[in-house]
């Protein structure tokens, strides 16, 4: 069964107590933060030089290269130095631009449109954002196929496999098992304009100092052993059950990632990345410097994402950059500590569209809330992690049980 923390009955005096025993357990707060933020100066101005000079921030990995177990030792190193990656050519174009069609087609002979009723749910309170072009749907076919396809397991499990599944002596994923996590769609039109996102980080906010099991995570970064920190070690992260919001998560994604399809390029709005997967302990030690309040986590509050800004971060903020230009049945993953955002655009010169699809390999946290997102799926609910706007219960078109190959069955916990 799904666990779900216990919430505070008062924030501010949790926050307050938590901050006092990290610091006590840290020691030298001020020192460990120091090297931290001389690591992050480091690490950005490397971003920044590539950046500068043309090179590819983004590693770029062919498909077939996965497949075939061939990927280039250079562009291994990139992925685990950067924490995020392009795959070209997951799916054939022509595939990818049928799926969009479909989609397209799912929504219109649904009326999505007439009916779509705009839910603010908080989740992204305190953060720059334009009216969201993510629809809740999650039940078509293109993305049950998407999700189940052989390709997209090959490029999962080789994705996982960046990560320590088995440390301390416990195993705590099979990365090579897939679960579902069935996640939402955005189509952005032509000519659109959109503030974009700014800058922030999901699964946890103020859970990533208060909770025990993320303490456990961050066990090295709370002792003040920072270079000991690996944001690739798996321990304890399957333990993590966030507090009940519009923000949790209820599962463990190695990887937050999408499929194009459309042509997008870097100016049209897209995903942008801090590609530093270990500027995670940088935020969590800034929080507790002196010049920040004693109830405060620089801006964190439960049920939002977890804010990343100059005025507490900006050390790291040179380093945001921008996906290369992708193509349809391209993927695109980052580590699920990454700080991202989503770039503003005006007047978009093609369609924005793309499939969350993440990786969230097999563990127990897993498996539970994949068994009961095949019961929404039965009845064409929206998973309980997001809003229960439940517009696909008497859909047209809906995938049904007969749409599902095996994989799919076995990722969402089906007979």
């Amino acid at each position: 069964m799904t666990h779900i923390a216990e919430i505070p009955v008062d924030f501010p005096a949790a926050i307050r107590e938590v901050k006092t025993q990290l610091r006590k357990q840290i020691g030298d707060v001020a020192g460990a933060f120091s090297y931290a933020e001389e690591l992050m100066r480091a690490e950005v101005a490397e971003v920044v030089a590539e950046r500068e000079r043309g090179a590819e921030v983004w590693p770029v990995i062919q498909f077939d290269d996965i497949e075939a177990g061939s990927v280039p030792a250079d562009l291994i190193d990139a992925v685990r130095r950067r924490g995020c990656a392009i795959v070209r050519n997951t799916f054939p174009r022509d595939r990818a631009e049928g799926w969009d069609r479909e989609l397209a087609s799912y929504l219109e002979r649904n009326e999505f449109e007439r009916n779509y009723r705009y839910v603010d749910d908080g989740v992204f309170g305190g953060l720059a954002a334009g009216k969201p072009s993510i629809f809740p749907i999650y039940w078509s076919r293109p993305q049950l196929e998407a999700r189940s396809d052989a390709n997209m397991a090959v490029v999962r499990t080789f994705l996982n496999g960046f990560w320590k599944s088995e440390s301390l002596g416990k195993v705590w994923f099979d990365p090579a098992r897939d679960t579902a996590y069935p996640d939402r769609v955005r189509r952005r039109a032509p000519g659109a304009n959109s503030a974009g996102l700014s800058p922030h980080t999901d699964s946890g906010s103020v859970e990533r100092w208060l909770l025990p099991a993320y303490q456990n995570v961050f066990r090295h970064v709370f002792s003040g052993d920072i270079g000991a920190y690996d944001p690739w070690d798996g321990a304890y992260r399957t333990d993590v059950h966030e507090f009940e919001s519009t923000v949790m998560c209820s599962a463990f994604r190695t990887f937050q990632g999408w499929t194009a399809l459309a042509d997008m390029a870097p100016s049209e709005g897209v995903l942008h990345v801090i590609p530093i997967p270990s500027a995670m302990a940088y935020v969590l030690l800034r929080a507790l410097q002196d010049d920040v309040a004693a109830d405060d986590l620089c801006g964190a509050e439960n049920g939002q994402a977890l804010p990343i800004s100059e005025r507490w971060h900006p050390a790291l903020m040179p380093a945001l950059t921008p996906i290369p230009a992708v193509a349809p049945g391209d993927t695109v993953w980052w580590h699920g500590d990454l700080i991202h955002s989503v770039g503003p655009v005006t007047d978009q010169k093609g369609w924005g569209n793309v499939m969350y699809i993440p990786a969230s390999p097999y563990c127990p946290k897993n498996a539970d809330y994949a068994v009961k997102c095949g019961q929404a799926f039965l009845s064409g609910a929206s998973p309980s992690d997001f809003a229960g706007e439940d517009y696909e219960v008497d859909w047209i078109g809906r995938a049904t049980l007969d749409d599902l190959n095996t994989n799919a069955r076995e990722q969402l916990g089906l007979p």
